[in-house]
């Protein structure tokens, strides 16, 4: 499920040009997925979405507080948009 989401873990010891594309694909990803979040919820602040690596299931426990809902209903909606 996760690797749907937006989520993939690089290692840093092989940094080629794919590594660093593929950071960037999914930091850009994200702020689309953040956008629209913000736009279904508006009440939603940058601090609730803040997306920092190594981090994500705090992410998604604030969002989950937030928002009410489990967290196969964050991922789902997060999957839908």
């Amino acid at each position: 499920m996760y690797s749907e989401i937006l989520f993939i873990t690089v290692s840093p010891v092989a940094t080629t040009k794919s590594t660093i594309m593929n950071k960037t694909e999914l930091k850009g990803n994200w702020i689309e997925q953040k956008g629209k979040l913000k736009q279904k919820f508006a009440f939603l602040t940058e601090n609730d979405l803040m997306f920092e690596e190594g981090k994500e299931e705090e992410m998604y426990g604030k969002l989950q507080a937030k928002l009410g809902k489990s967290n196969e209903e964050l991922h789902k909606i997060i999957n839908e948009l």
